[in-house]
């Protein structure tokens, strides 16, 4: 199983291949890194040829729009083709059946003899020749496709006797062949399905090593030998270990198995992953996002793509992977601010907000929406010139029913309503005149004051804000819509004791802004996306599931999250009960068990809580044997922190402090009085390499060291204190140190005392 491994002085290199102390590289890297260096320059070329076309766009469109729509999609284009030196274009190579392998050719040229002959000697020539070739119309034709299909099309035997560089984004040379494949190609699925049992025509797969963007090594699997690495290969080991600072990183490299089948799952399919810590789930969410645009570019491209997260922190921490993956246009948001239709200024008790994110209010809202329906009491007479026309009480009843009956949005109702009166009103006109009406007659007739006086009598206009106030300002409107749905004493919480002058005039809180998104979908039909990417969602509510849901009608959904990290007062229990809210109860729901990152004694002590947090979930397991977990009793907090930072920083990586938020500011103090600066969570790209957390604020972030400061603090926060410290002690990726003055949570006292 050949590997080379120049990394512990991948700069002495020479551009010729050679070391500081002249000793000729391995003839196989030297080849790899000459095709990389091919490889960038040709992105570079496709770059600057997007970049003349985009400078040159206003002069070759026919017309304004045509020119600001190339001009946007040559933009886009420029953007997905940037090029970070950092980051290796590609990370793997196939070679499939008929690719003679280097290890061969050496040993063939090692047994030919003095006595060979000339035409010997020209065959062998060829088939090196043959074996350089790194592409075919197949492959371009493969890499480039926008099939609906998420399997390969084309058997093994395609590509037979060709080799295809895999990496982050499609490279093309100056002919339009192919040096890098995408990562989402259909052959490149092999790179990570591909095995000892099932090669799919793959002879050796080879993974390849990187630093700071230079090519340090290399490693072969000959799965023609049944020779298999799996998550025993160094470099796939050392890029998931390897240490982060800064924004998340894309998996692209190291994917694996089960989790590219998630990713790889069609558009029509929406999926819940209940993921374990450190098991990438979030990872295969937004790899599925990009894979799902690269198959579906332009549908996706129209109807959208949206990646909800649990607050800015976190998505800021985010942002990075798929514009990294080529993927520019894709929309991020919290829940708050998917539904910011009204200006949150107040809060209220945390009984009264978990009563407003019960799924029981959708029922009350509705209610109160049908109830604004009248009935006819009276015919309408509308005057038109020197006519006059009349409908009378029957056909006003009849379109007031049938118009009930089809279940429309309440303003595309009553805009129904008006088109049916003018309707009849309109063929009145064409029986007296002899004519049709022009269409001003028409919209004449839907303004004039009968039609209008008819309709703010039997289907008002409403607003949103409208509904909601009147709702919680008025208890005997309330009642009406919530008899037998909510008990006396939850309708007495709900209404407000002394209500703004108007609903312009409230201040909202954050649950309000819940109602009011529901009632504004029960009056206008939101703009919706084809892909709905929910992360950390086991604490939406039923009602904020509803306001996902909404705009994920006609679109899939990829659900990622743990219950067993739920905090939020209405966390979820069950992923079934939170697919039905989103309109999805079909969907699949896929655990993920096994993670890559968090250390097994991190997992392990983790894993004490689990008993304690009343949820269903299978417990973590962890293939990582290295790590550390620290954990030790401490007279004085605060120096016992500063010293553990201090420590810390003398390794690789990324430092996380964590505490309760209310002792944050005197831990930063703390910090910076002995010299260490520190980051916010939400600035990622912050200098620091120390970032003080608040508990509330870690969860979906990761750090090499973790620093966990006083447990029972955290604990003692808020009513789900043990699952937010579940949270808090799975952010490590490589060291986890527990300081403590009280004494540990119960749970957790067997591992302490071990």
């Amino acid at each position: 199983m050949p590997t080379l491994d120049l990394d512990t002085h991948p700069d002495d290199t020479k551009p010729d291949g050679t070391t500081a102390d002249g000793t000729r590289l391995d003839a196989d890297l030297t080849a790899e890194r000459a095709h990389l260096d091919t490889s960038r320059a040709a992105l570079r070329r496709m770059r600057e040829r997007a970049e003349a076309l985009f400078s040159t766009g206003d002069q070759v469109a026919g017309d304004a729009y045509a020119a600001e729509t190339l001009g946007r999609t040559l933009a886009r284009r420029v953007a997905e083709l940037a090029d970070d030196p950092t980051t290796p274009l590609f990370f793997g190579r196939l070679d499939f059946a008929g690719t003679p392998h280097p290890e061969e050719a050496a040993l063939a040229e090692a047994g030919r003899t003095k006595a060979a002959s000339a035409e010997a000697s020209r065959t062998e020539a060829a088939g090196r020749d043959a074996a350089s070739a790194t592409t075919t119309h197949e492959a371009t034709s493969t890499s480039t496709s926008t099939s609906t299909s998420t399997s390969t099309s084309t058997s093994t035997s395609d590509h037979d006797g060709h080799r295809y560089h895999v990496g982050r984004r499609h490279v093309t040379d100056e002919h339009g062949e192919p040096l890098v494949l995408d990562w989402r190609a259909p052959v490149s699925r092999s790179f990570y399905r591909a095995s000892a049992r099932d090669p799919q025509g793959v002879t050796v797969r080879r993974r390849f090593g990187f630093s700071n963007g230079v090519l340090t090594s290399f490693e072969d699997e000959r799965l023609d030998r049944g020779e298999e690495l799996g998550t025993t290969s160094r470099i796939l080991t050392a890029e998931i270990e390897r240490p982060r600072v800064g924004p998340m990183r894309d998996i692209v490299a190291t994917i694996q198995p089960e989790q590219d089948e998630l990713v790889r799952a069609d558009l029509a399919d929406s999926i819940c992953v209940q993921g374990a810590p450190g098991t990438g789930k979030t990872a295969v969410g937004l790899h599925r996002a990009a894979y799902l645009l690269y198959l579906h570019r332009e549908r996706l491209r129209r109807a959208g793509v949206l990646i909800v997260g649990p607050n800015r922190a976190f998505l800021s921490y985010i942002a990075a992977v798929l514009p990294a993956l080529g993927e520019v246009e894709v929309e991020q948001a919290t829940v708050e601010e998917l539904i910011s239709r009204v200006p949150v200024r107040a809060v209220e008790a945390p009984a009264v907000a978990a009563l407003k994110h019960d799924a029981r209010m959708a029922r009350v809202l509705h209610r109160a929406v049908q109830a604004q329906i009248g009935t006819p009491t009276e015919s309408i007479t509308v005057s038109d010139g020197s006519f006059r026309w009349r409908i009378g009480l029957e056909p006003l009843h009849r379109i007031v029913e049938e118009t009930r009956r089809e279940g429309l949005p309440y303003g595309t109702g009553r805009e129904r309503v008006r088109a049916r009166v003018v309707s009849l009103l309109q063929r009145q006109a064409e029986a007296r005149r002899a004519e049709s009406p022009s269409d001003a007659w028409l919209r004449r007739m839907g303004r004039c004051r009968p039609v209008v006086d008819f309709l703010d009598a039997v289907w008002p206009a409403l607003t949103p804000e409208g509904l909601v106030y009147g709702l919680l300002s008025d208890p005997a409107r309330l009642a009406a819509a919530a008899d037998g749905l909510l008990r006396d004493t939850e309708q007495a919480l709900l209404v407000w004791a002394k209500p703004a002058r108007t609903a312009k005039a409230t201040r909202w809180t954050a649950a309000d802004a819940v109602l009011v998104d529901e009632a504004a979908g029960l009056l206008e039909r939101p703009s919706g996306f084809g892909h709905v990417v929910v992360d950390e969602a086991q604490d939406l509510s039923p009602m904020q599931c509803r306001a996902i849901g909404r705009r994920s009608e006609h679109g899939s959904v990829t659900l990622l999250g743990d219950l067993a990290q739920g905090t939020a007062p209405w966390a979820a229990t069950d992923w079934r009960e939170s697919l039905a809210h989103l309109g999805k109860p079909d969907a699949v729901v896929v655990p993920l068990t096994v993670g890559f990152r968090v250390p097994a004694a991190v997992v392990a002590f983790a894993n004490l809580l689990l008993p304690a947090l009343a949820v269903d979930v299978p417990p973590a397991e962890s293939l990582r044997r290295d790590g550390g977990l620290d954990v030790r009793t401490v007279t004085d907090l605060t120096s016992a922190t500063v010293a553990e930072v201090h420590a810390a920083l003398a390794h690789d990586g990324s430092v996380g402090v964590i505490a309760a938020d209310d002792a944050v500011d005197g831990l930063r103090a703390a910090l910076a009085a002995a010299g260490v600066a520190t980051a916010t969570a939400d600035d990622v790209t912050a200098a620091e390499r120390v970032t003080l957390v608040p508990a509330t604020l870690v969860k979906g972030l990761e750090y090499d060291h973790v620093v966990v400061v006083e447990p029972a603090a955290i604990v003692a926060a808020e009513p789900r204190g043990l699952h937010r410290l579940y949270v808090v002690l799975t952010r490590a990726v490589s060291r986890l140190s527990v300081l403590h003055s009280e004494p540990l949570p119960p749970p957790l006292l067997a591992e302490a005392a071990e």
